[in-house]
Formats: C-alpha cells, sequence, structure tokens
C-alpha cells in the first residue's frame, strides 16, 4: 500500500454534535482533503443514533460507536451544551442500544466506563450506578461481538478490576482505552488485558503523557481528537475538528521516534485491528 493511500485516523470524535451543525459537511470535507477516516462516538442513545445515521451518509471516511456515558447516571447530571440542548438526561435502554448495535457501520460500544473526577459518590451511589451502567454495555460488547471504547477518569483501580471480574470479547481485540490519563502501571496492567490506547491533543502542549507513551507498544498506539473538544497546538484553544488528528501523529511520531509516514501507518493497522475495519 503506498504511503499517500494510507488515511489518518481518529478513533475518537464526536463529529454529530451540536458545535457542528451549521458547518458538519464542510468539516467532513476538510477532514476527507486531510486524508483523516474517524469513528464517531456516541454518549447517550441520541448522539448514539445521530453517530450512526453520520456513518451510513459518510460510509467512506466514518464509523460509528454506540455508548452511553458514566457521567449521565448521576444525580448532579452535568449538562454539556455541546452534546445536547435539553438539560434533562435521558434513562439508559439497553434495549435502544442493542438495536444501534446490530448496524454494520457500528465498530465499538460506548463510549462507557469510569468517571470519579467530575461526579464524585458523596453518599448518592453514584459509583455503584455507574458500575452497573459500565457492566451491562461490557455485556452488550460481548453479545455484539465488538470492541469497547472506554472512557476513565480517576477510576483506574476500579476500572482494571471491573475489565478482570468482566471480560470483553471484541473479535480482534478488547478494546481502546480512549484518550488515556491513568499511570505507567494502570497502562501495564490494561496492556495485559489486550486493551490499546487512544491518545489527542493534549500530548502536543503537555509533557504529562510522554514516558507512558515512550513505553508503550507500537502495536498498542492510536490517535484521537475527541473533537469537538481538547484542540492539540497550533489550534489550540479552536474548536477541535478531526482534521487535527495530523498534529496528534505528528507528537506521536516524535515520541516514538518515527517518521509521520510510518506511525500514520502503524495506527491505520492498529485501527483496522482493533475493530476489524474492512476497509
Amino acid at each position: 500500500m503506498l504511503q499517500d493511500s494510507i488515511p489518518y485516523f481518529d478513533a475518537h470524535a464526536h463529529a454529530q454534535f451540536l458545535p457542528y451543525d451549521a458547518d458538519r459537511g464542510q468539516m467532513l470535507q476538510r477532514a476527507r482533503a486531510a486524508g483523516v477516516k474517524m469513528i464517531t462516538v456516541g454518549t447517550q442513545h441520541s448522539t448514539s443514533a445521530a453517530g450512526v445515521k453520520l456513518a451510513e451518509e459518510y460510509p467512506d471516511d466514518v464509523w460509528a460507536a454506540v455508548g452511553f456515558h458514566p457521567a449521565h447516571v448521576a444525580e448532579d447530571w452535568h449538562h454539556d451544551k455541546n452534546e445536547q440542548r435539553a438539560p434533562e438526561p435521558e434513562a439508559f435502554d439497553p434495549g435502544k442500544l442493542r438495536e444501534l448495535a446490530r448496524y454494520p457501520k457500528v465498530v465499538a460500544i460506548g463510549e462507557c466506563g469510569l468517571d470519579y473526577f467530575r461526579i464524585p459518590d458523596n453518599g448518592t451511589g453514584t459509583k455503584e450506578k455507574q458500575k452497573d451502567l459500565f457492566r451491562a454495555q461490557i455485556e452488550l460488547a460481548r453479545e455484539a461481538g465488538k470492541p469497547l471504547m472506554v472512557h476513565c477518569r480517576a477510576a483506574f483501580g476500579d476500572l482494571i478490576e471491573m475489565l478482570v471480574r468482566h471480560p470483553s470479547s471484541g473479535i480482534l481485540s478488547p478494546g481502546v482505552i480512549h484518550f488515556f490519563s491513568g499511570t505507567a502501571d494502570d497502562a501495564r496492567r490494561l496492556l495485559d488485558l489486550g486493551y490499546s490506547f487512544t491518545f489527542g491533543g493534549v500530548i502536543t502542549f503537555a509533557r504529562d503523557y510522554d514516558e507512558v507513551i515512550k513505553l508503550m507498544p507500537l502495536d498498542r498506539i492510536l490517535s484521537e481528537t475527541d473533537a469537538p473538544y481538547v484542540a492539540p497546538a497550533p489550534y489550540r484553544g479552536k474548536r477541535n475538528e478531526p482534521a487535527y488528528v495530523i498534529e496528534v501523529v505528528k507528537k506521536l511520531a516524535e515520541l516514538k521516534q518515527l517518521s509521520v509516514d510510518e506511525m500514520k501507518a502503524r495506527i491505520w493497522q492498529n485501527a483496522r485491528h482493533v475493530f476489524n475495519l474492512s476497509s
């Protein structure tokens, strides 16, 4: 395969979110012009369904992940205006998620996992609710034969314990830890469980992740944007978008002492393996 025909890959974006409503077509065209393919990730039923629809509209460039974010089960739920206009949270409906998971363009279940950073327990049972929600989506991933798209923040001990007790089983990989923010020890334990890791724009302006990336095997690394959030340098402070994943790949290449073309090709190979992509 010629290097020019190998795409950049954004393993975790939210191209269906509200900030792109005015120019979504142009944003996706910029990604295509930059040679970027992507997974657009759901955070509840409405955004998951919108992601599936977008993936079907752009079958050559976009795949979808469907899931329910752990932050949505808290009593003091945080309304993210990038995500939805209405301030009312959706209730988790496993049947609706199961229906979406059957679509051919859906290549992962998530984002799902645990998040203790923004929403501490405070005696409300939030942590147990998050665990129940995550357990249900692990089961759905096993049923669908698709990898997990895992969100974890300030909860790696509990997350790893759950993944040991309730292993996922995608066809080729258990899944990815999106926007990895754990320790080197967390990374080693998750590597032992078969997980891969996505890194985003923060690595272009913070040095906190350098050592973890350097120790990470090349066959477990993927790039992401988490667009519209956390734009990389030189776009920091602006709305992020999938075309900017190139800056993340450049930084990964620097840290792994590879050329950008070599890093790009390795990430695409990893993405095809983890998500069982056919093209």
